[in-house]
């Protein structure tokens, strides 16, 4: 496939979690989040976001951030539950990024904090003004969305080499 094929990446990050005691892979979203959530679904679906694939976390609340923003989309895309995307780097990200199959325009990653931050901030070699200055400003909060784009086959993704589009975050 040509080097040139333009790709979006749309890296969400789960919603607001309780914190019950349980382990921290089986924690549920707060009422905060499962607010959130759908809201997040909002706007992607506004923003015309349809995911070939969506690659979510295995974490509860990662599952159930994606289940209650996923209606609000045009159309429900292939999910992967994906162990890997739990407690990941943003190196471990990439490297599950570089084995997408090239038929894969779009992906949407459901992930967690630091690394779906890092990712974002690591992959984007340039950035749209405005998106960059809301991630230095707000940070990668819950229900947040980055958007970059990137051409070129999947085994080539690595750091610098995407654009970041937009940034979004509830409440501002």
């Amino acid at each position: 496939m040509s080097v040139d094929v333009p790709r979006k990446m749309v890296l969400l990050r789960h919603a607001k979690a309780d914190w019950p005691q349980v382990a921290d892979h089986e924690r549920p979203l707060a009422e905060r989040g499962r607010r959130d959530a759908p809201v997040a679904g909002d706007w992607l679906a506004s923003q015309g976001v349809n995911p070939d694939l969506t690659l979510c976390s295995t974490a509860a609340r990662t599952r159930e951030t994606w289940k209650l923003a996923v209606p609000q989309l045009e159309r429900r895309p292939r999910t992967v539950y994906e162990e890997r995307l739990y407690d990941a780097s943003p190196g471990d990200l990439i490297a599950v990024l570089n084995e997408l199959p090239d038929d894969v325009r779009e992906v949407l990653l459901v992930g967690h904090n630091p690394g779906i931050q890092g990712l974002a901030q690591v992959l984007a070699g340039e950035s749209e003004e405005e998106a960059a200055a809301h991630l230095e400003k707000r940070g990668f909060p819950t229900s947040a969305v980055a958007v970059l784009s990137y051409s070129g086959p999947w085994k080539s993704l690595e750091p610098g080499t995407a654009r970041l589009t937009d940034f979004w975050a509830p409440n501002g």
